[in-house]
């Protein structure tokens, strides 16, 4: 039962997050391209890889708070959904160069980091 409730936790303030970053960045920036949730997903992948590799090594986590940061926090921070509604909706609009750049930037960024940052840990 406290998974869940860690999960729920996690959840809700990574989905906050989520939408902070979506309106500071909507009221910043005018762009047809979806950067907020590219940052998001950016930032989660950079969080979720510090807590596996990093911190996992250097650090005793305990399983609660892995739980809350990689799969409370980080699944309600990331958003695969809301980046394959956008990048349709660009192809739907006819800008297929940021619905190709959206998809490029967002995979090959992601897994580099994820990658990268828990290498020591592969």
């Amino acid at each position: 039962m406290n998974n869940l409730f860690f999960v729920f936790l996690g959840g809700g303030l990574g989905s906050l997050s989520r939408y902070g970053i979506s309106e500071l960045l909507r009221n910043n920036f005018r762009s047809s391209f979806p950067l907020a949730t590219l940052c998001s997903n950016i930032l989660s992948c950079i969080i979720l890889a510090l807590a596996i590799g990093y911190f996992s090594e250097k650090i005793v986590m305990s399983p609660s708070l892995k739980t809350f940061i990689v799969i409370g926090f980080c699944g309600g921070f990331s958003t695969f959904s809301s980046f394959s509604y956008e990048t349709v909706e660009l192809v739907r609009s006819g800008q297929f160069l940021f619905a190709a750049l959206n998809i490029l930037i967002s995979v090959t960024v992601c897994l580099m980091l994820i990658y990268f940052l828990t290498k020591q840990s592969l």
